[in-house]
Parts: C-alpha cells; structure tokens; sequence
C-alpha cells in the first residue's frame, strides 16, 4: 500500500504544476455555471411551484458541481494510460512488482484531486460573494455537510471505477474515442450532470437512481444542496460505497482477463 500512496503523492505534486490550465478551467466553470443558472432561474419564474427542487437548491447544485468538476467529470481520462496500451508500453508496466488495477486507479485518482484543489477554491468563494439569486449558500446543518464530504470522496471513486473499464476495453479495440464517448455520455446525463436527477420524468428516474451513474455527482450534489438529507443520505452513502465495490470487482475480474489475452504491438 505504501508504494500506491508514494505513486498518489508524486502525481498529485506534479498535477498541482498545472496552475495556468487551472486558471482557464476556472474561468470557463464560472461561464457555464452562470450560463446553467440564467436558464434555470428563466424556467423558474414562469412557474415555480412546477419543480422538484429549490431555486436555491439548484443554484448551490450547479457552483458546488463546477467546483469540483475535477472529482466527477466522467469525460477526462489519463492520455498517458491509453498511449501506453495503444504504443505496446503497457509491457514495461507488466513487468513492475504494482498490480496495474491498482497503479492506474491510485494514479487516476491523484490526478482528479489535483486538478480539484486548484479549481475549487476560487469558484467556492466568489460563489459566496455573488447576489441573489446566484448565490451559493451553505449546506443546511453541519451534518449535511459531513455527508456531502464524505459521499464526494465516493463520488470521486465510483467515477474512477468506472472509468477503468475504458482504459481495459482498450486492450480490446485498440482505440478508446467509442468507449469514451458512450462513458461521457452516460455518465454525464444519467449521473446528473446536465439535469439533476430530480428533474427526470418518473419511470426514467426510477432507473437511473438505481444504475452506478446515480452513485456519482449526482449524491454528494443533492445533500450539498438539502435535496437529500437525514436517513436517505446514510442510504444514498451506502448505495455509492455498494457500486464502487461492485465496478472495482468487475474491473479487476476483466483486468485479468485482458491482461491474459493481451497483443502487445510494437517494436
């Protein structure tokens, strides 16, 4: 364990060089934000009472999700992981005494909080500082708040998770674009990126809030916002803790097999 937190420590230092990426991040998050916002608060004052949450819950929503974009967009992937399966590099990370599950996730993982810790603080605090009605607000109680930390960490997991089967479908198909189209697609609209999950019409709601995709931003953005609180936050925890088992399960059932079957091309 202690060589896959060396490995996080490393690529988290060298994420954090990345400050002048950071700075146009941030200030294309401030535009979709305020643009995600102008269009909700439209459709809000024609008929309020139509919407299944808060105009303040949606505007906390929206400024926490593009705070922390860096945990949940299920679209970025690790070009460095794909160039060494596609380039036949892949061999000499074989050929380490590192389980290459585990070095790609602990890899992926530092380089999500990275990219968080230089984004998030400057959206959270001007967020504050806004007028109404673009004001972020705080969580309703300490508690709330407990939660939301604590299902951002999972949140940031189950995406990762998820996004290792992208990089071993790659053995298979030798080029990632399909893979991480169908990923950035269903992870964005079915975990609530576009439209949070309270706004699906009935059936299609039900589905989704019982596939992973609901166990990514989806959770820690509605208990940020009090949309989930008390007893179904300690479930909607306990359903993220369930899918980052089961996709870390899955994920190293088909490592395996892949690792098995593997041509490596090149030189």
């Amino acid at each position: 364990m202690n060589t896959y937190l060396s490995l996080t420590k490393i690529r988290f230092i060298n994420g954090l060089q990345y400050r002048a990426a950071a700075v146009a991040g941030i200030a294309t998050q401030f535009g979709f934000g305020f643009m995600f916002i102008s269009m909700y608060l439209a459709f809000y004052r024609t008929n309020p009472d139509a919407f299944p949450m808060e105009i303040s819950q949606v505007v906390s929503y929206i400024w926490v999700q593009q705070a922390f974009l860096a945990l949940y967009m299920s679209w970025f992937f690790d070009n460095e992981i794909i160039t060494s399966i596609t380039s036949g590099g892949v061999s000499y990370e074989l050929v380490r005494p590192m389980d290459l599950y585990n070095k790609w996730f602990f890899q992926c993982t530092a380089r999500r909080l990275s990219m968080a810790v230089l984004r998030c603080f400057p959206i959270i605090f001007i967020g504050f500082l806004l007028p109404d009605p673009y004001r972020l607000i705080l969580p309703p109680d300490i508690m709330q708040f407990i939660f939301f930390l604590i299902s951002s960490g999972l949140a940031m997991l189950v995406v990762v998770a998820f996004g290792m089967f992208v990089y071993i479908g790659t053995f298979y198909t030798m080029s990632p674009l399909g893979l991480r189209i169908i990923a950035a697609v269903l992870g964005d609209f079915m975990g609530g990126h576009i439209i949070p999950l309270p706004f699906f019409p009935d059936g299609f709601r039900q589905v989704a809030q019982v596939l992973p995709f609901a166990a990514m931003q989806n959770m820690p953005l509605r208990m940020y916002s009090g949309n989930i609180a008390g007893i179904d936050a300690v479930n909607g925890i306990v359903f993220q803790i369930f899918w980052f088992v089961v996709l870390i399960a899955l994920g190293k059932i088909w490592m395996n097999a892949a690792l098995k079957k593997a041509v490596i091309q090149g030189g």
